[in-house]
C-alpha cells in the first residue's frame, strides 16, 4: 500500500467561538442489545442504519435497522473482538476495528460479506471511524501494540493510499469522521494534555473547543450539511454530548435524560438524527445503554 502525507494549511483557522445558538428539541429512545447491559450506537446513515457494538468483557459488532428494530452481528471472522463504528449510504459499506487472534489490533471495511483488514504500513495498531460514500474512511495508526502515541490518517480503498494528517502542536491525534466533501473531523492531545477537536476542510485546520468545556473537547462525527458531534468534559467533571454548526459556530449541549452528564454523541446523519451512549463514567463500566436522539 502507498502513503503520503497530507500538507496542512498552518494559518490555522481558528474560529471566534461563541456561545449563543438556537436550541434543537430532541426525542430519545433508548437501544439496548438483548440481554447485554453493555450497548454503544457509533454511527448512523440517512436510511437509519446504525453501527455499533455490545458486551463490555468481549466486544461484538452489529449493525441495527431503526425501521424493522433488528440487530444484525457483524464480527470478523476468527477474531477476539470487533466494534463496527462507520457505516455509509451507498451499499451499506461498514468499517470499524477488530483484534485478530493474535491479540493485534486492525482496521476493517466490510461490504456484501467480504471483511478486508486495512494497516498503515510498518504500524502495530489500528482502527476505522468513519466511512463515506466515495471509498474514503477516516481512522488513524499507532507504532506501538498498546495504540498511543497515535497519529491521524485518511485512506483511499480504491488506491489503497494512506494520507497522513499532520496536526500542529499535537502529540496525540485521531481522525474520528469524514464526510463526502472529504472534510475530516477528529481530537488532538496537546503538549499540557488538554484535548482538542479539530476540523479539516480542503487544507484548512480548525481547532473546536465547546465553549462550556475545561480543554476536553473530541470532534467524534459530522454529516455532509455542516453539522460536528462530540463530546466534552465540563468544568465540575462531567461528560456532554455535543453538536456544533460550521456555519452558524454554534453548539449546544446534548445530553440524554437518563445519562445526564454521562453522555457521548458520536454519530450523525444529514437528517440530523443523533446517536451515541450513555452511562456511569460515561461508559465506563459495564452499564452502558445506546440511545437514538431526533430533531
Amino acid at each position: 500500500m502507498n502513503c503520503k502525507k497530507l500538507a496542512l494549511s498552518l494559518s490555522l483557522a481558528l474560529l471566534s467561538l461563541t456561545t449563543a445558538f438556537a436550541q434543537t428539541s430532541y426525542t430519545y429512545t433508548t437501544i439496548n442489545y438483548p440481554g447485554d447491559t453493555f450497548t454503544q450506537l457509533l454511527g448512523i446513515n440517512n436510511g437509519g442504519f446504525i453501527a455499533g457494538y455490545h458486551n463490555f468483557a468481549a466486544n461484538s459488532g452489529f449493525t441495527y435497522e431503526e425501521s424493522s428494530k433488528t440487530f444484525t452481528t457483524e464480527n470478523v471472522t476468527d477474531s477476539q473482538q470487533t466494534q463496527v463504528i462507520g457505516i455509509n449510504n451507498q451499499g451499506f459499506k461498514t468499517d470499524g476495528f477488530f483484534v485478530s487472534a493474535a491479540g493485534v489490533t486492525e482496521g476493517f471495511t466490510y461490504y456484501q460479506g467480504v471483511y478486508t483488514p486495512v494497516n498503515f504500513p510498518g504500524s502495530a495498531f489500528n482502527q476505522l471511524l468513519s466511512q463515506n460514500d466515495h471509498g474514503q474512511a477516516a481512522g488513524y495508526y499507532s507504532l506501538s501494540a498498546s495504540g498511543a502515541p497515535d497519529t491521524p490518517y485518511v485512506y483511499d480503498e480504491f488506491g489503497g493510499i494512506f494520507e497522513v494528517i499532520n496536526i500542529p502542536n499535537s502529540t496525540n491525534a485521531q481522525a474520528t469522521g469524514i464526510n463526502n466533501s472529504s472534510e475530516v473531523v477528529g481530537f488532538f492531545v496537546d503538549a499540557t494534555g488538554a484535548m482538542h477537536g479539530w476540523l479539516l476542510n480542503q487544507g484548512f485546520f480548525t481547532q473546536l473547543d465547546d465553549p462550556n468545556g475545561k480543554g476536553n473537547t473530541a470532534a467524534l462525527g459530522l454529516n455532509n450539511k455542516g453539522q460536528i458531534v462530540g463530546s466534552y468534559v465540563d468544568t465540575a467533571g462531567n461528560t456532554h454530548g455535543f453538536v456544533y454548526t460550521v456555519s452558524s459556530k454554534t453548539w449546544q449541549t446534548i445530553d440524554d435524560p437518563n445519562g445526564v452528564g454521562n453522555t457521548i454523541v458520536n454519530g450523525i446523519n444529514d437528517l440530523g438524527d443523533l446517536v451515541g451512549f450513555y452511562g456511569p463514567q460515561a461508559c465506563g463500566t459495564n452499564d452502558c445503554s445506546g440511545f437514538i436522539a431526533k430533531p
